[in-house]
């Protein structure tokens, strides 16, 4: 077990937990934390927010039981995570562009950190939270945009690498703007599916892939644009 240091609400419903310890982890991967015993049964599957060598941070938003849980943490409460999980973004190469749909925004900060350069696309439906500590990332621009489209902020032939995370219906979007624009860009997504056993062996995140079924959690979570087979 693991020590809260810090569990701080960021916006409405969203939280920056950060957790005691030596971790590791590169940019994209994601651990599975558990503050319960038995029940939730399932740990829930976190994007790596940053890592430092006195703890990681989680960036997460409360969209049900296990989620509701971690925001009741406090100081000094014990938590348990497994990982790092997955694999995560590749370094890219030449200019690169980070584009984060609502809580999608979380693995970009820590990737900042190996590619502080990137420009930065942070879209919110409803509050911005996180844009200074974003700003303060990267030399690169930081486009935020509450209540339209994020997509609609960037020219996909201005960029060799795009990475997106963020809602399927917005990772569909990205998809079809790659193949719309006719970008030569090397452009991923980061999937946030459903999780119950972050290591491969349930199923339960199985993406359709135009080559066969493959893994969110140990395949992905970041795979291709065209190789995803979105319904």
């Amino acid at each position: 077990m693991s020590e809260v240091l810090a569990n701080e609400q960021v916006a409405e419903g969203v939280y920056r937990l950060a957790v005691a310890g030596q971790f590791a982890g590169t940019m994209g991967q994601f651990y599975m934390l558990r503050a319960w015993d038995h029940y939730p049964l399932l740990s829930r599957p976190l994007s790596i927010f940053n890592v430092t060598a006195e703890y990681v941070e989680f960036l997460y938003l409360v969209a049900g039981e296990g989620t509701e849980m971690f925001s009741k943490l406090r100081k000094g409460d014990s938590i348990s995570l497994e990982g790092p999980l997955g694999n995560g973004f590749s370094r890219p190469s030449g200019k690169t562009a980070f584009v984060g749909g609502g809580i999608g925004i979380a693995p970009f900060y820590y990737a900042l950190g190996q590619i502080p350069d990137a420009d930065v696309y942070l879209g919110f439906s409803r509050e911005a939270y996180m844009v200074d500590e974003f700003r303060a990332g990267t030399t690169g621009q930081v486009v935020v945009n509450v209540g339209g489209i994020i997509l609609d902020e960037i020219d996909f032939n201005a960029y060799d690498t795009i990475i997106a995370c963020g809602p399927h219906k917005m990772l569909e979007a990205v998809q079809r703007k790659q193949a719309d624009s006719g970008t030569k860009a090397e452009v991923y997504v980061s999937l946030e599916n459903r999780m119950a056993c972050g290591i491969g062996a349930c199923l339960v995140c199985s993406v359709q892939c135009r080559d066969g079924r493959k893994k969110a959690c140990a395949d992905g979570p970041v795979f291709r644009a065209e190789e995803v087979v979105f319904a």
